[in-house]
């Protein structure tokens, strides 16, 4: 057999937008994004330079967690579009040069789900979940004291039933998890795959996809235990092969969003023949910081390279402060449970700093991961409490804010009603908004948009080679990448004084200007050509 060809390998270095339909771009004017408000966007999109979308759960949902609770895999909720529309979306991003990955929940269904209503009635659907007795005199307490998956949540991951018998959920009550134990699960999703794949998608997202196998007594919870009653069991990977054998099938590729702090295990779910690549949540939630940050980088590369998967690299997703916001705070880092109201935010900070982190993460080796709005520099909202959504606020008890604040629908035109988004948006618009619109951004050479599209133009060039880092001051980050013509360079300041350049021929590209002695400022990352 002959070489890869580069677009069999195309995911290996891509860049991919992740779209969240909701608030993406209103077509019909109801407040809430749609597909047809992402088909007149996809001009936009080529422009950019994406080479692929990845879109978060557009199907059936009661929308109890952000679509993440499905009802129907074969239907597009109707707040969005139809399938037909879906079919189209696809083929006409393909024909602008841009591929299709759709998000795939294995974990749980919704409540409305028709296998869940079934078993709620008393059919055998029953075995497809985790039904249990509960504990006590009279089954009153619940079958294991297994902590919730939404960070901050006292609350059981069990829901009684009036026939007294439980259901395990890991996540809301309205999200009952699957029994992959039994064959009808497992033959379900890759037949929901193969849907997805006939229709032309090039990709899978796999949510919570460390969490589906679980130990089959259902024991308590005892801290460091091995294995883990639900996490990174080993069942998980014949499942992942079978996958796999499907994917080939349709020269498909899966990314796994995989949170596990060990190396070696999380490698194993990019063995040949399982995933493709996996979300690096490493360097997404690292602080800004020179060390950190080249530890990162490092364990990234080493943990991927025994296996040849390609790394990823992401600052921010849907369920993640924006970067922006992140990185203008004292505490640059992210973590689900230091989440509060009110933290102190120096904006202008951390728009310099995510303008040289996101020429960082596009020069490193593998595919990179941009989160709708990262491209207009959108800063973290806070959303009114009496207007907040997410059920991650009203699990907490109402002390995290959520995650709605990454979620507001994007700002188009500025002088249009609502920033251009159409109707009255699902989630309010902080007052300010119209002026990050993409119009406005797309006349202005300065802007993050124009530092996207120019960094976006340039990022070919550096392939999937390797990375050399290079002698530099402390608090200074370079390394040098192969490229098409001669050695590319990048060099990022994160130390206090102004840098030294190393030697190259021609200045690509800056994050910001240079000091009047052709230094690099402090926050600043620059594109050489070596």
């Amino acid at each position: 057999m002959g070489q890869p060809t580069h677009a069999q390998n195309w995911w290996r270095s891509a860049v991919i937008y992740q779209v969240y339909v909701r608030s993406f771009a209103d077509g019909d004017g109801d407040g809430t994004g749609d597909l047809a408000g992402v088909r007149a966007k996809l001009p936009y999109l080529a422009e950019l330079g994406v080479d692929a979308l990845w879109f978060n759960p557009w199907y059936l949902s009661p929308m109890k967690d952000g679509g993440y609770d499905v009802a129907d895999y074969r239907v597009i909720d109707p707040a969005f579009g139809t399938l037909a529309e879906a079919e189209k979306l696809i083929a006409e991003a393909k024909e602008l040069g841009i591929r299709t990955l759709v998000d795939i929940v294995p974990n749980h269904v919704s409540d409305q789900h028709p296998w869940f209503r079934a078993a709620l009635a008393g059919g055998p659907e029953r075995e497809l979940f985790h039904f249990r007795p509960g504990r006590g005199e009279h089954g009153e307490l619940p079958p294991n004291d297994w902590p919730s998956q939404f960070a901050g949540s006292a609350e059981p991951v069990w829901t009684r039933l009036p026939d007294g018998t439980w259901y395990l959920h890991l996540f809301t009550p309205e999200q009952p998890d699957l029994n992959w134990a039994h064959p009808a699960v497992r033959q379900e999703h890759e037949e929901i795959l193969r849907f997805w794949f006939e229709r032309g998608v090039a990709g899978v997202r796999i949510d919570s996809a460390a969490l589906l196998a679980k130990d089959p007594d259902l024991p308590d919870f005892v801290e460091g235990r091995d294995p883990h009653p639900y996490v990174d069991r080993d069942e998980l990977h014949d499942i992942y092969r079978s996958w796999r054998t499907v994917a080939d099938a349709y020269d498909g590729i899966f990314v796994g969003e995989v949170w596990l702090p060990d190396t070696e295990r999380f490698a194993r779910y990019l063995r040949p023949d399982e995933l493709h690549t996996a979300f690096n949540f490493s360097f997404l939630s690292c602080p800004w910081d020179a060390g950190r940050l080249r530890t990162s980088i490092d364990e990234t590369l080493a943990e991927h390279a025994p296996i040849g998967a390609p790394a990823t690299w992401v600052l921010c997703n849907h369920d993640v402060t924006r970067t922006v916001t992140r990185y203008g705070r004292v505490d640059t880092g992210f973590d689900f449970a230091t989440k509060a109201f009110g933290t102190p935010t120096d904006l202008a900070l951390g728009t310099r700093r995510a303008r040289a982190g996101a020429l960082l993460s596009l020069a490193l080796p593998g595919a990179v991961y941009l989160y709708q709005g990262e491209e207009l520099g959108l800063p973290e909202a806070e959303i009114p409490r009496d207007r907040i959504q997410d059920p991650m606020h009203f699990r907490s008890g109402g002390t995290d804010p959520g995650r709605d604040g990454c979620r507001v629908p994007l700002p188009w035109t500025a002088d249009a009603p609502y920033a251009g988004f159409g109707g009255e948006p699902w989630l309010p618009q902080p007052s300010g908004w119209s002026a990050y619109a993409a119009n406005l951004q797309a006349a202005d050479p300065g802007s993050m948009l124009s530092l996207y599209r120019a960094a976006l133009t340039i990022r070919p060039e550096f392939g999937d080679g390797p990375l050399t880092w290079l002698p530099a001051p402390e608090g200074v980050l370079a390394f040098a990448r192969p490229g098409q013509e001669g050695r590319l360079l990048c060099v990022v300041n994160l130390a206090d004084d102004p840098a030294d350049l190393p030697a190259h021929s021609r200045l690509l590209l800056g994050s910001g200007p240079l000091d009047p002695q052709g230094r690099l400022p402090k926050d600043t990352a620059v594109w050489l050509r070596g």
